[in-house]
């Protein structure tokens, strides 16, 4: 049956009060029988008392709480919602401006609750400008190594330096750092020009600078796409020009929208993350000669998730592939072999 709601209509307890009346005249203790009942039993002592004297049993209003806001307080919440509203424009700020200007001492919810009861509306906040579509990769960077660069720098306080980097955004593969203690279009510079050497790329745009292209080289079509995010290094005049001279092509994201530059974020995340000890180092040359440790590891040992679990040094050799089929193959011939065994097995004597 369940036990007795907390507020009854007076004739339901008039039939208790009977029932439990009759339960004592038969011999039943009234502890016993408001247990059965699941009612209080000082709740049932209290309807008994008052039915025998005479009261009513109908439930009386419910009293106003001794906490409650009083008129001269909702008085001053309007106040400060007249004088205030246009500048704060939240209940919040609001509650903590009425104490700040001595007017009304009120929480943050009771700011709301009169304000909605009174019917009155902050004004909403100026409507954001839309974001804009991202710029499309051009038609003629393909999608393999050696043909989209991302590039960013991050920041390490304790050695008073910033690393920049270049990664291959579809290999993932760290191609470049440069740890420095200036941020400028100098820096952007020695990065790439490094960058280029290291990845063979320096005999293309010399020969192309020269006017006799290599051959199988369309001058027609840039060496490299460039991302970036909006950085004064990156929009500089003389980073242009230098990428320019090396047949580069600068991709820029969307302002204010760092995910355009995941690739490169991603890669700062997980360093900074996975090898913390190097927000720890103060001496530059240590953070160097770590971070080419890193390097070499996130490049050749970390199996990289977003190239389906094989190294940035193999999808950029082009191994990857290879790897990915090889594990595919592998699932495969593991599962007949669990096959073969289980059926041709005794399920008696497997261990």
């Amino acid at each position: 049956m369940g036990p007795v709601p907390p507020r009854v209509d007076a004739r339901v307890k008039v039939g208790l009060i009977d029932l439990l009346d009759a339960a004592v005249e038969d011999g039943w203790p009234l502890a016993r029988a408001c247990g059965v009942l699941e009612l209080d039993e000082r709740r049932c002592r209290r309807w008994r008392a008052r039915h025998a004297g005479g009261g009513g049993l109908d439930d009386g209003a419910p009293g106003r709480a001794v906490h409650g806001l009083t008129p001269t307080e909702i008085e001053a919440i309007v106040a400060v919602f007249d004088r205030f509203g246009d500048i704060d424009r939240s209940y919040r700020k609001l509650a903590h401006r009425g104490s700040y200007e001595g007017l009304v001492w009120v929480s943050e919810s009771s700011m709301y609750r009169v304000l909605a009861d009174q019917g009155l509306v902050l004004p909403a906040p100026p409507p954001r400008a839309p974001t804009p579509a991202p710029t499309p990769i051009p038609a003629w960077a393909s999608w393999r190594p050696r043909q989209i660069w991302i590039y960013d720098f991050t920041h390490f306080t304790r050695a008073d330096r910033v690393a920049y980097a270049v990664m291959d955004v579809v290999s993932r593969r760290w191609l470049r750092t440069l740890v420095t203690a200036e941020e400028s279009a100098t820096q952007v510079e020695v990065l790439f020009t490094g960058a280029l050497d290291d990845e063979g790329l320096w005999p293309r745009i010399e020969a192309r600078q020269g006017g006799a292209p290599l051959d199988g080289d369309d001058p027609d079509i840039p060496i490299l796409l460039a991302m970036s995010d909006n950085g004064p290094q990156m929009r500089a005049g003389t980073t242009r020009e230098f990428l320019a001279m090396c047949s580069i092509v600068a991709h820029f994201g969307r302002p204010g929208t760092p995910t355009d530059q995941a690739w490169i974020e991603t890669l700062f995340g997980h360093v900074k993350g996975e090898w913390p000890h190097l927000e720890k180092i103060t001496h530059p040359a240590v953070l160097a000669a770590e971070l080419e440790i890193v390097q070499a590891d996130y490049n050749g040992r970390r199996l990289h998730a977003g190239i389906g679990y094989v190294t940035p040094d193999d999808e950029h050799a082009g191994r990857g592939d290879a790897i990915r089929q090889a594990r595919r193959d592998g699932l495969a011939r593991a599962r007949a072999e669990r096959l073969t065994y289980h059926r041709n097995t005794n399920t008696e004597n497997q261990p």
